[in-house]
């Protein structure tokens, strides 16, 4: 590798406030472990997000191969400033947010992918994101857009975000603006989670991140029941 050509292919590095862990109950009573995840577990998050591919429902397919290539050029090296966050279970992945900061002051909304669906996974994350934009990375506003239905009624009605002018830059719909005060006035409402986790969950899931077979992310994503044999 030409690595004097490498430096200047790889983007400057904002230093950005870590994102401290925290634990949510979910409705079933389960534990969900929220971290931050450094590029070196990229390999694990792409097979996970890969068999979403294959999911036209709630238009997984398109989230499922952008996040993937947005994972791919983090650890790559390519995309500036992003960070991502996982949710776990006793260790098993339930869910990845991404996201990046385009400056100090304005943070950008990717992606948000629930693997274990029904559970509200998916919102705990996405307001797991916009804590660390709003209240760790200190950002005064966040720039969301929607690529299905159920996204949009999750982030532009539960949270009132701002209509604004321009494009989002992942293009499509119409982009809107989590600011400090909209964020703040839901924080009680939507903002789930303690701190600071407990050791013993802790220490489960930074072991090692559980990837589910693809056939159960399958069945997981699309509500499938297993079919019992007597």
């Amino acid at each position: 590798m030409d690595m004097e050509l490498e430096a200047y292919l790889r983007p400057p590095e904002f230093p950005m406030a870590p994102y401290p862990a925290k634990v949510v109950t979910l409705a079933t009573g389960a534990k969900m472990v929220v971290r931050e995840v450094d590029r070196e577990v990229v390999p694990i998050l792409l097979d996970a997000v890969r068999p979403t591919f294959q999911v036209a429902r709630d238009y997984y397919d398109i989230v499922g191969v952008r996040l993937y290539a947005e994972l791919l050029g983090w650890y790559r090296y390519r995309v500036r400033d992003e960070f991502c966050l996982v949710g776990q279970i006793d260790g098993l992945l339930v869910g990845i947010v991404n996201s990046r900061m385009y400056s100090p002051e304005l943070g950008i909304s990717l992606h948000t992918l629930a693997i274990e669906r029904g559970l509200r996974i998916g919102a705990h994350l996405f307001a797991s994101k916009m804590e660390h934009h709003i209240e760790y990375l200190n950002q005064d506003e966040v720039l969301i857009t929607a690529e299905s239905p159920i996204g949009f009624r999750r982030w532009m009605i539960e949270y009132g975000l701002e209509k604004r002018s321009g494009q989002h830059e992942l293009g499509g719909a119409t982009p809107y603006a989590l600011t400090r005060d909209l964020y703040f006035a839901a924080k009680d409402r939507l903002v789930a989670g303690e701190r600071p986790v407990p050791q013993e969950l802790m220490e489960v899931a930074e072991k090692e991140i559980i990837i589910a077979t693809e056939n159960d992310i399958l069945e997981k994503i699309l509500g499938a029941k297993r079919r019992v044999l007597s």
